[in-house]
């Protein structure tokens, strides 16, 4: 910087000089400044990179372990030209189920308990898809029937447990009866068809992947006011599911666990006659679907050999959240079962929260 002699007296040089040192320091304290600031930035990249790195490692170092450890291996179950057989297989999912098997070439049976129905649903496929089904009517209860209708049907390729019933009540206030009639059917009814059909699945001709899925519920995986019997029945259903993979595994026979949500079915509309209200607030956290839908997820889970088979996007992150110890084959869906694991725990929580609210609104509201 230049000062003009000219201008500068006496009386003011002193004040010039120290506007001259001023000037000198403020531009080292910036120059120190910025060099202090272009370091820290610096820092603050390498810090990013190494975690990016880090983190990076992590995930790649998880998949591979994953990819090492998932029991049992991915399989993939074709359903053409193999018999498919149903239960509940005249009206709802069960028959929607057995609409799109037959369609993509399956010889299909169905199961059902009224003669009249299971008619109706033999038109309604051969219709639709041009193929004839065999059809059987035994009520799931009763074991002899149901192994009659089996070794009739012949050796089975792919399983279907589709049968169910469910009475939303309080427990206090139901009916023994209903609640034996709800165990009966979507529990006991399972072992007996998997009993019956167990033999001939294991003599199969072709010795390919064979299935057995199992129809649950979303209320087989967390339970709600109002679904004490059902949601027993089909909690119940886990435990057969997992404990059954391990001992048909060696015999190419792969378990799948169906999750959907509540589904417009006639069985639907009859259960929201006399469902309790404090049920249908606490539902309404996951939406219903159309029978044709969870059909379609469920033939596509069955086929994929998963053992975890959601519905919806609700159910997707329910069944993370509830997954457990149960066997997962996909290691990329065992990686997110990991990751999210924390934070969908955080999420049930708020669930709950929000449950027990509207539980105590509800209850404060009727005093």
């Amino acid at each position: 910087m230049y000062v003009n002699a000219a201008i500068v007296s006496p009386s003011n040089e002193k004040k010039v000089w120290r506007y001259l040192l001023d000037l000198h320091e403020l531009r080292f304290r910036y120059k120190g400044n910025l060099r202090f600031f272009c370091n820290y930035s610096s820092m603050a990249d390498l810090s990013i990179a190494f975690f990016s790195l880090l983190l990076l490692f992590f995930s790649l170092s998880l998949l591979v372990f994953l990819a090492f450890i998932v029991r049992p291996r991915p399989v993939k179950v074709p359903i053409k030209n193999r018999h498919v057989f149903i239960t509940g297989g005249s009206s709802g999912i069960g028959l929607a189920l057995a609409q799109q098997a037959a369609s993509e070439g399956a010889k299909v049976s169905i199961l059902a308990r009224n003669t009249g129905r299971l008619e109706d649903a033999k038109e309604s496929i051969r219709l639709s898809t041009g193929r004839d089904v065999a059809i059987f009517s035994a009520d799931v209860r009763d074991y002899e029937a149901v192994k009659k209708a089996v070794e009739e049907a012949g050796p089975i390729d792919v399983l279907v447990c589709n049968q169910g019933v469910f009475v939303p009540q309080e427990l206090e206030t139901q009916d023994i009866e209903e609640i034996k009639f709800m165990i009966d059917v979507n529990l006991t009814g399972t072992f007996h068809l998997i009993k019956a059909a167990l033999p001939g699945m294991k003599n199969r001709a072709d010795r390919g992947p064979g299935s057995i899925a199992i129809m649950s519920s979303q209320a087989g995986q967390v339970g709600i006011y109002g679904y004490t019997a059902y949601s027993a029945s089909k909690f119940g259903l886990k435990g057969l599911a997992e404990a059954l993979q391990q001992e048909v595994i060696g015999e190419n026979i792969h378990v799948s666990l169906i999750f959907p949500p509540d589904t417009e079915t006639p069985g639907f509309a009859e259960e929201n006659k006399r469902r309790p209200q404090l049920t249908s607030i606490l539902a309404a956290s996951s939406g219903s679907m159309k029978a044709d839908e969870v059909a379609k997820k469920a033939l596509n889970g069955l086929k994929s050999g998963n053992f975890i088979v959601p519905c919806n996007f609700e159910g997707f992150f329910l069944s993370i959240a509830t997954a457990g110890l149960s066997p997962q084959r996909s290691f990329l869906m065992a990686f997110i079962e990991v990751i999210a694991a924390g934070i969908l725990r955080v999420v049930g929580l708020c669930f709950q929260w929000n449950w027990y609210g509207s539980i105590d609104k509800f209850l404060e509201e009727r005093k």
